[in-house]
């Protein structure tokens, strides 16, 4: 296709109806009148909705929506729901969950739900001398920053705080100048990015600087949640098995590629409650992997008590909500916090930081003892036997046969099936 040809064909497409969009993708990559039957398949996400989330909705794309029981998070029980694709997640987390109860559960502390916003300044004759004389007018630019803050004060939110800095970038030198707002219970980006944008031309007259970016970071510090927990030694199996945890989890710490993982592992569980409330897991993967490579060390870690029993902690910035965002428009998000029940930012923190804790001493668990691919190659099993036309009763059947047989795979899935048949 000529450059040409393409800027013609999707051209505008953003403003044509989504069945127009349908026809135009049909035609360009020769899709059939059964893969547009399956972008006009009905859901929980109407597509009239979906189209007014994002651009170019041409359909909606479904994930399993699972539960996790046995949370008990500050003395409360979690159904905790997720959203994801990855076997072995929500029984794992599930697990290490009614582990934790023998000993109480999780217990959590949260920092308050303080986001930070940025602001660049270039074309500033002296940044340093200028970041100094921002810090001596700081409570008149708090003052004037307070002013776009009404919408939260009702709530207890509003300005808490601010600095300025300067630094050396590729281009030269830069003044940065940061705002700390609380937001309650909001994820808080429209927020944050509101009130930036408004102190633009303020910071741009005090400073006589040229103002760059106006965007709220995720690497929000003053957002942080802890969780922890206690699993008994008989629990996990005995003293040899605490020994071998601490030994995976030592590698994490020591080793840079190990550590990316391991924090991968943990962000398994955490994206999955972030999708299934209508969170930004994009921005939840974002702080987490920044605050690792601040601290240069994995966000959990463990010890040995005196009863030789195993403590795990994890410590992260965490910028979730309960209201605004995608929650209102997308009704698998309200049902979503409907059955895990957490009213405010605090108590979701609390929860997805203790899931993620609990999916990392599962991880754990299983890389140091067994392996994880024995649970994982079963439930490949079952999706694979499935996709070769396996019947929901023939499932498991078909799953075991391949897993005996060591032939994980559609040619194996369809030579069970029909041995099974054949009976």
């Amino acid at each position: 296709m000529t450059s040409n040809k393409g800027e013609s064909v999707w051209s505008g497409f953003y403003k044509k109806p989504i069945s127009e969009r349908q026809q135009i993708v049909a035609k360009e990559r020769k899709l059939d009148a059964t893969d547009i039957a399956l972008l006009n398949k009905d859901g929980p996400l109407p597509l009239a909705t979906a189209d007014t989330i994002t651009e170019n909705v041409i359909g909606t794309f479904a994930l399993p929506f699972s539960v996790a029981p046995y949370f008990l998070v500050n003395g409360k029980e979690y159904v905790v729901p997720m959203v994801l694709e990855e076997p072995s997640v929500v029984a794992a987390a599930s697990n290490a969950a009614k582990m934790a109860r023998e000993k109480g559960g999780f217990a959590t502390k949260y920092s308050g739900s303080v986001m930070t916003g940025q602001i660049q300044i270039v074309k500033v004759t002296d940044a340093a001398m200028m970041a100094k004389k921002l810090e001596t007018d700081k409570t008149e630019i708090l003052a004037e920053a307070d002013k776009y803050c009404g919408h939260l004060k009702p709530y207890g939110g509003g300005m808490k705080g601010m600095q300025a800095r300067h630094a050396l970038g590729p281009t030269g030198q830069m003044l940065i100048v940061e705002f700390h707002i609380n937001v309650i219970d909001a994820m808080g980006a429209n927020a944050v990015n509101t009130v930036m944008e408004k102190m633009a031309p303020y910071l741009e007259k005090k400073t006589g600087g040229k103002v760059r970016l106006r965007i709220l970071t995720n690497l929000c510090l003053h957002r942080i949640v802890s969780s922890s927990a206690v699993w008994s030694k008989e629990a996990l199996g005995g003293e040899e098995a605490v020994d071998a945890i601490m030994d995976a989890w030592a590698f994490a710490m020591a080793d840079n590629f190990r550590r990316a993982t391991h924090h991968k592992g943990i962000m398994n569980g955490m994206d999955a409650v972030a999708i299934a409330t209508g969170n930004d897991w994009r921005a939840v993967e974002a702080g987490a992997h920044s605050y690792a490579a601040l601290k240069g060390a994995s966000i959990t870690t463990y010890r040995r008590n005196a009863d030789g029993d195993l403590e795990g902690s994890i410590t992260l910035p965490l910028a979730v909500g309960t209201i605004g965002g995608s929650m209102k428009a997308n009704p698998c998000a309200a049902l979503g916090q409907k059955i895990l029940g957490a009213k405010t930012s605090e108590e979701l923190s609390g929860v997805m930081a203790s899931v993620g804790l609990a999916q990392n001493l599962a991880a754990l668990k299983a890389l140091s003892t067994e392996g994880i691919q024995a649970g994982h190659m079963r439930l490949h099993a079952r999706n694979i036997a499935a996709s070769a036309g396996a019947k929901p009763q023939e499932l498991d059947k078909v799953a075991e046969w391949m897993s005996a047989n060591k032939k994980i795979d559609a040619a194996g899935a369809k030579e069970a099936l029909a041995k099974l048949r054949s009976k």
